[in-house]
């Protein structure tokens, strides 16, 4: 007999069972089931609780015994409870995205809120933002009244809710809209967390604009689904602390800087003392082109290896729970920036002049350091969220920027 699970039919890699084994200590499972087999399932009414994902939250509504009233005028279900025979069915997944609208200070009250997208997540999004006292909610679709091409005639949004996939990982760099059509926004949520920053929600930071991702909706929502499977009240805290814990892991660690100054030794350090894999793209580079780095300058030249180094930025930023350490140029493309931003944190890691090496820098050996350092030093400062000093032991670099992420 499953105990709790999470039911859908294909789901690939989840956080669902790290996120209740954290808030509720039980065992919890994933069933990826084909659709003619659902029903069977929910025959034998051999679990005690599952969640229910895409494409089944409203495939099992008829197969509930019960549905509470709020999960009813959503019209989906995310969160089955057996009890004693009986399967009850609820929506969880509103409680989630009213903390994400709240954490993230987007207040829904007395504005215009405009829903991207009209499947299952949209119409949880649209009771979230009517119990959130929003004055007016439209959902914007691919055709009809509402669409993509009429979105002029709601510029006066105040709050933007994204529920579409645009966006989400491989797909990342893609957005479904442009904030320019909205001047008047005050928040902007996006339920996608792989990116944990989409292409949306960096145009939203970089705009000033209040806005999160779907990362503490899963948490929120498991939480009140975990109180509902065992019956037991669980400290809305949790919420927060499983949150950190998980954010901590899955964010990458990104290292800028000189030539020289110590990104791919303090990187080594600190993906040990973080348990987080080590990715040196200058590595990533040499292994693609068969080459060391001075043979491609030699032969190829400066715009060519950067053409590849933005093409390796773009594959490993995409990932995930890393410390990546960059060449000392890659902040001279500024396309790089939302790949290294997308799933992390970004440090400058800065070490005196007369301490960087030459020897093997093909840059460092044609530029006096200097003009080097005058040029390229507003460009870490734009790219990096935190700066630590390397002027010692490469231990202490790692500890200072452990250090500065745990107070982040």
């Amino acid at each position: 007999m499953t105990e709790y699970g999470l039911l859908g039919e294909k789901l690939g890699h989840s956080f669902s069972p790290q996120i209740h084994k954290a808030l509720a200590g039980y065992d919890y499972g994933l069933l990826p089931t084909p659709p003619e087999e659902v029903e069977m399932l929910f025959r034998r009414r051999e679990f005690r609780g599952l969640n229910v994902t895409i494409p089944y939250k409203q495939t099992v509504i008829p197969l509930c015994d019960e549905v509470d009233p709020r999960a009813a005028a959503i019209g989906a279900v995310n969160t089955v409870v057996n009890r004693n025979g009986r399967l009850i069915g609820y929506n969880t997944d509103i409680d989630g995205l009213i903390c994400l609208a709240r954490r993230t200070g987007a207040d829904m009250t007395g504005k215009k809120v405009v829903i991207l997208g009209s499947g299952g997540t949209s119409h949880t999004a649209c009771a979230a933002a009517k119990e959130l006292g929003a004055a007016e909610i439209v959902v914007i679709s691919r055709r009809g009244e509402n669409s993509y091409g009429t979105l002029s005639r709601h510029a006066d949004a105040e709050i933007l809710i994204n529920t579409t996939p645009v966006g989400m990982f491989p797909h990342a760099g893609d957005a479904p809209v442009s904030l320019e059509s909205f001047p008047r926004l005050s928040g902007v949520l996006d339920v996608i967390f792989n990116p944990l920053r989409t292409a949306l929600l960096m145009e939203a930071e970089a705009r000033g604009i209040p806005c999160g991702c779907g990362l503490p909706m899963l948490v929120e929502q498991a939480r009140r689904a975990a109180e509902l499977f065992t019956g037991t009240e669980i400290d809305p805290a949790r919420t927060e602390t499983v949150l950190a814990e998980l954010t901590a892991g899955v964010r990458n660690v990104t290292l800028i800087g000189m030539p020289g100054c110590g990104k791919s030794a303090i990187g080594r350090a600190l993906a040990r003392r973080l348990g987080k894999k080590f990715v040196d793209l200058d590595a990533l580079i040499v292994r693609r082109a068969g080459k060391s780095i001075p043979e491609i300058f030699a032969q190829e030249g400066e715009d060519a290896f950067r053409a590849l180094e933005s093409q390796v930025v773009r594959e490993a930023g995409a990932r995930s729970g890393c410390v990546l350490s960059t060449g000392g140029g890659v902040v001279t493309r500024q396309e790089n920036y939302a790949p290294l931003h997308q799933n992390g944190v970004i440090v400058h890691i800065r070490r005196e002049l007369a301490l960087l090496p030459t020897t093997g820098r093909p840059v460092s050996q044609s530029t006096d350091l200097r003009e080097l350092w005058r040029r390229r030093e507003p460009l870490y400062d734009a790219f990096a969220d935190l700066t630590v000093d390397n002027g010692g032991a490469i231990e202490d670099a790692a500890e200072e920027i452990i250090k500065e992420l745990n107070e982040a």
